[in-house]
């Protein structure tokens, strides 16, 4: 049986190393054990001359929920949220010498969207949704840009990010968050067609290729992840930023929802 510690389950199997977010009492936050495991997963399938694909995959209906609110909250006291780690993360994907392949059955928010853009190809059911909801809690999607921004559209970015509303699967593929979205039963043999496919290239071709990818717009990744990083802190850090994480807690709108006059809102999701 699986230890409850374990946060990221890890399978090998013909070249292709899978790890999967398994933390579905929290929807998978990127809480900073969950992040943890996963850098050290990443690491070790990149070591492995028999990995030659890495599927990023997830237990439970959601794909990834974003930051651990939770943990955020607790940790307000040290000065400090675990938001500022998410970029080491995001650049292990973007960075890695491997192809990786998300594959997303469910929801993702906020910085799951991150993990998505970073992976070199993704593929999502098509009733899966998605949303920046980052301004709608009073903070901001900073360290996300670094690898969304390549991916969408400008117009799609600025209505996305600048709303936060929520849109299905095949909108994320027609603005570039996804490289294909499936109907939920074609999803496990769309994953199956692009690793059978990702496989036949040389492993140190698949490296060239991807370094190519990478020029020029994002060789300087991981300094812009770390100013992302800063200025996510202090987005976190701010009274709206702390008002956003407590009233998303607390089931309750926010105080700047609160005081429109006659006006109701959902809360962030």
């Amino acid at each position: 049986m699986t230890s409850p510690d374990v946060l990221v389950r890890v399978a090998t199997a013909r070249g292709v190393t899978t790890l999967t977010l398994d933390s579905p009492h929290n929807r998978n936050a990127l809480s900073t054990g969950l992040m943890t495991q996963l850098l050290a997963g990443l690491a070790d399938a990149v070591a492995d001359d028999a990995v030659r694909v890495i599927v990023l995959d997830h237990t439970g209906p959601v794909f990834c929920s974003g930051a651990d609110l939770k943990e955020t909250a607790a940790a307000y006291a040290s000065g400090t949220v675990p938001a500022g780690m998410l970029g080491d993360v995001l650049a292990a994907l973007w960075e890695c010498p491997k192809p990786v392949l998300a594959r997303v059955a469910g929801p993702a928010r906020a910085g799951g969207l991150g993990l998505i853009a970073a992976a070199d190809l993704a593929v999502c059911a098509d009733q899966a949704t998605f949303a920046f909801t980052e301004v709608r809690i009073g903070v901001i999607p900073a360290v996300i840009s670094a690898t969304v921004l390549p991916r969408l559209h400008p117009r799609a970015a600025a209505e996305l990010y600048l709303t936060g509303d929520t849109f299905d699967g095949r909108r994320a593929a027609e603005i570039g968050l996804v490289t294909a979205s499936v109907p939920a039963d074609d999803l496990d043999a769309a994953v199956r067609r692009f690793c059978d496919s990702l496989v036949r290239g040389a492993p140190g071709a698949l490296a060239g290729a991807k370094e190519l990818l990478r020029r020029p717009g994002n060789a300087e990744l991981r300094g812009d992840l770390a100013r992302l990083a800063a200025l996510s802190t202090g987005y976190f850090l701010s009274d709206e930023g702390r008002e956003g994480v407590t009233a998303f807690r607390e089931k309750r709108l926010t105080r700047w929802v609160a005081a429109l006059d006659g006006g109701s809102g959902d809360q962030a999701e």
